[in-house]
């Protein structure tokens, strides 16, 4: 499965926007998976992401679905950044 994080904007800039995007991921998209499904992240289209939306979002993704998450790669300056905080 791959989760397009344009579909929440182009700019993911604030802890109550992840969680929000969490949400609705979780319920719309994530109902779906098969448990061993590996989940990609893509952040192709992202102009900004900041590590408060990373760590709301991508982290609890991570807790949720332990060993399934991808991280696709982007040459995106503040994606890479806020990467770094986020812990998989």
């Amino acid at each position: 499965m791959k989760i397009e994080l344009q579909k929440f904007g182009e700019f993911l800039t604030s802890r109550p926007a992840g969680r929000e995007a969490w949400l609705s991921a979780k319920a719309y998209t994530l109902d779906k998976i098969n448990p061993k499904e590996k989940i990609e992240v893509d952040f192709m289209g992202i102009k900004v992401l900041t590590p408060s939306w990373a760590d709301e979002f991508i982290s609890t993704l991570a807790r949720e679905y332990p060993g399934q998450i991808i991280l696709l790669p982007s040459d995106n300056a503040s994606v890479k950044a806020s990467l770094e905080f986020v812990k998989l």
